[in-house]
C-alpha cells in the first residue's frame, strides 16, 4: 500500500523499487555470506562503482540537493518515498550525497565554505560526517563539554565525541563544540573540521549490531583556523536541532522500509512452508500476525506522509518528525520480531534476510533520539501551544 503521490513521484518512486529488485536485491546472498565469515557485511569496491555508474545514468544522484547546486531538489513527500524503498534490500547502499549535514551546510554555510565543501558534497564527490554525542551526554547533548577556545585568528578545541557513524571515508567532519563558559545550550557552536586536521584522533572503532561500525573521537589541542567557523557562534545547537527533524524523518522512512521488507518475506515464506499438510498461510494465526503487520506498516507510511507534507508546506514539523520516528521504529521492531516469528527456527539464522531486518530495525529505535526521547518531544511539543 502507497501513499498519494503525484504521478511523476509515483514514476520515480516505481523507478527506485526497480532498482532496487534488480540492481541491489541480487547483492543480498554476497551480503550475507561476507557476514556469516565474519567480515563487514558491505559493499566492495567494484560492486559499488557499477551501481553508482547506474544511479547517474537514471538520474538517481542529489535528488533533495537545490537546482542551483546541480540537485533534484525533492520534495520531502517524493524523498520519504524513495528512502522507504531503498531500506527494503539489506544491502548498504545510499544515493549520493549520503547524510544529513547537505541542508545543515545550505542554512549555515559561507559562500567560500558552500564553495569549498557543499558544492563537492552535493555532486557526491566528497563525504562528510556529523560529531555531536559524548560519552557523558547522548540523549542530552546540550550537555556537552567539548570545548573550542578562541585563540588568535582561530580556535583551539579539546574534547571527545562517540557514536559517530562513516569517519573514515569522511571528507569533513560537522563537529559541536561549547565556547565560553555558558551552561546547556548556550555557546554551542558548529565548526566544519577537515579530515587529517593535527589533533583529531580516531579513537577507536565501535563494531555494533548487524555489522555497522561506529567511531569514537578524541581532539587534542586541535587547531582550527577561524574561517571554519559553522554559521554563526553560539547556534551549533538550532542547527543540530534542524538537522535532527530532517534525520527522523529519514529513519522514519528507514524503519518503514525494513519493515516492509519483512513482511513481504514472511508472507512468501507463508505460502511456501507446509506444516501439517499445508501452507502456515492457511493457519489463522499466521493470517493475524501478517494482517496487524501490514496494518501497522500502513499507519507508520500513513504517518510519515503527514509530517513530509507539512515540511514542504514550511510548517514547523518537530512534533510530526518524533512522532513518525517514533511509531514506524516502534512498528520495524514490532513487525520483525513477527516476521522472525513466522519463520520460526529459520528465522534465527543468517541465511535469511528477516534475521538481519530484525538486527537492523533495533537501531532505529535508538539513533537521532530513542524512543523515550521521541516521547518527551513529542510530550513537550504539547505544552508549547
Amino acid at each position: 500500500m502507497s501513499v498519494e503521490l503525484c504521478e511523476e513521484h509515483r514514476q520515480l518512486q516505481d523507478l527506485v523499487a526497480r532498482f532496487v529488485d534488480r540492481e541491489l536485491m541480487p547483492l543480498e546472498p554476497r551480503i550475507i555470506e561476507r557476514e556469516i565469515r565474519g567480515e563487514h557485511p558491505t559493499l566492495t569496491p567494484e560492486e559499488a562503482t557499477p551501481l553508482l555508474a547506474k544511479c547517474r545514468e537514471l538520474g538517481l544522484w542529489a535528488l533533495d540537493v537545490p537546482e542551483e547546486f546541480g540537485g533534484v531538489n525533492l520534495p520531502a513527500v517524493a524523498l520519504m518515498a524513495v528512502n522507504e524503498e531503498l531500506w527494503r534490500t539489506i544491502v548498504p547502499f545510499t544515493f549520493p550525497p549520503d547524510s544529513p549535514n547537505l541542508h545543515m551546510l545550505m542554512t549555515a554555510a559561507t559562500p567560500e565554505q558552500k564553495a569549498k565543501y557543499l558544492e563537492p558534497y552535493a555532486r557526491g564527490e566528497a563525504k562528510s560526517c556529523i560529531a555531536v554525542s559524548e560519552p557523558g551526554a547522548g540523549a542530552d547533548p546540550s550537555g556537552m563539554t567539548t570545548k573550542a577556545e578562541h585563540v588568535g585568528n582561530g580556535w583551539v578545541v579539546n574534547g571527545r565525541k562517540i557514536w559517530v557513524s562513516r569517519v573514515p571515508e569522511a571528507d569533513f567532519i560537522i563537529l559541536m563544540a561549547r565556547v565560553g563558559a555558558g551552561k546547556r545550550r548556550e555557546g554551542i557552536t558548529a565548526f566544519i573540521i577537515e579530515r587529517g586536521t593535527e589533533g583529531f584522533v580516531i579513537e577507536r572503532e565501535i563494531p555494533m549490531i548487524g555489522g555497522h561500525r561506529t567511531y569514537e573521537l578524541v581532539f587534542e589541542d586541535m587547531r582550527v583556523p577561524g574561517n571554519q567557523l559553522l554559521g554563526h557562534m553560539g547556534n551549533g545547537f538550532v542547527y543540530a536541532m534542524q538537522s535532527l527533524d530532517n534525520g527522523r524523518m529519514g529513519i522514519a522512512a528507514q524503519a518503514i522500509g525494513i519493515a516492509e521488507a519483512a513482511l513481504r518475506h514472511a508472507a512468501a515464506y507463508a505460502a511456501e512452508r507446509r506444516q501439517f499438510g499445508k501452507p502456515i498461510k492457511e493457519f489463522q494465526a499466521i493470517q493475524f500476525k501478517l494482517a496487524d503487520m501490514a496494518t501497522r506498516v500502513a499507519s507508520s507510511r500513513a504517518l510519515l506522509h503527514l509530517a513530509a507534507t507539512a515540511k514542504d508546506r514550511g510548517e514547523q514539523i518537530t512534533q510530526f518528525s518524533s512522532m513518525a520516528k517514533l511509531l514506524a521504529s516502534e512498528t520495524a521492531m514490532w513487525v520483525t520480531t513477527q516476521a522472525l516469528q513466522i519463520f520460526g527456527g529459520y528465522g534465527y539464522v543468517k541465511d535469511y534476510p528477516v534475521e538481519r531486518l530484525f538486527r537492523d530495525a533495533k537501531v532505529t529505535q535508538i539513533y537521532e533520539g530513542t524512543s523515550e526521547i521521541q516521547k518527551i518531544v513529542i510530550a513537550r511539543e504539547l505544552y508549547s501551544k
